[in-house]
């Protein structure tokens, strides 16, 4: 990536950070602590939501490179499901800018998440057999990361709970980190091991994938490869593009649009009911 999309992708981050800033999350716990480093989860909560209840969640992952970047990104989309009977998570996890870390560690924090999700289901009050993963950019890596790669797990993971999410839901996600896919020389030297689109198999979820057809960081050719290799699988893969639409779009121009998407795939699955409210 060139010096100068970066900063575009920052300057987009810190935009979409400060409109997200109205919506707050009900709680937040940490979810895991390494070394001097603690990370925590960002919930959002149904209005009257207790632990006596089995609610479907989902799992967000905010976008930024695997540099920087804040869990605020998914905020709206984690209210607005909040408001339609789901419990959303938004994950804090290591990067470069803060952390001096490798995409690799990211890896391992998103699987700790969901792990941990998935272990403390009933005291969340959630359905741990109906947790959907979803992020956007570098996040749409990690929840498809999480959700097809066997590897890069922490050593400190108890590796009998799953990380494996029921549903995935993408924006402009990075799926190919082969050669000439997005971050590749960063992770060269076990690529195979990393990229999503090569480690697809009949059990990866269900994905809805959006994508803006100007996107400078992310060709919608890895999108329709992704579609295209899941079909094959007999995998369900909707793609939704969007004409002459950026990276990082589905916070601004079409967040409506993206969103009752986003509620009619999930409604389809079991995980939410009725219309979309917005």
């Amino acid at each position: 990536m060139t010096k100068y999309l970066y900063s575009i992708m920052v300057f987009v981050l810190l935009m979409i950070s400060e409109v997200n800033a109205q919506e707050q999350p009900s709680e937040t716990v940490i979810y895991k602590t390494i070394g001097d480093v603690t990370l925590s989860l960002h919930i959002f909560n149904p209005e009257g939501h207790s632990r006596e209840h089995s609610t479907p969640a989902i799992v967000f992952f905010h976008g930024g490179g695997w540099n920087g970047g804040s869990p605020s990104q998914f905020y709206p989309q984690s209210a607005y499901l909040a408001s339609r009977g789901m419990v959303a998570i938004n994950v804090e996890y290591r990067l470069k800018d803060d952390h001096g870390t490798s995409p690799a560690e990211s890896v391992k924090d998103a699987k700790s998440a969901m792990r941990w999700v998935r272990r403390h289901a009933v005291e969340l009050g959630i359905n741990p057999n109906m947790i959907a993963a979803g992020g956007g950019s570098a996040g749409g890596h990690l929840a498809a990361a999480s959700a097809t790669l066997k590897d890069f797990n922490e050593i400190s993971d108890d590796l009998s709970i799953s990380a494996r999410p029921e549903a995935l839901v993408l924006f402009n996600p990075v799926y190919d980190n082969g050669p000439g896919g997005y971050g590749h020389e960063r992770v060269a030297e076990y690529w195979q091991d990393f990229s999503p689109l090569h480690n697809l198999t009949e059990n990866t979820p269900p994905t809805i994938t959006f994508f803006g057809t100007a996107d400078e960081l992310v060709p919608v050719a890895t999108a329709q490869a992704f579609k295209s290799a899941m079909s094959k699988l007999g995998v369900r893969s909707d793609l939704h593009l969007y004409e002459d639409q950026p990276h990082g779009f589905f916070n601004q121009a079409k967040y409506t649009e993206t969103v009752r998407e986003m509620d009619k795939f999930l409604s389809s699955l079991g995980f939410i009911s009725g219309a979309p409210t917005l």
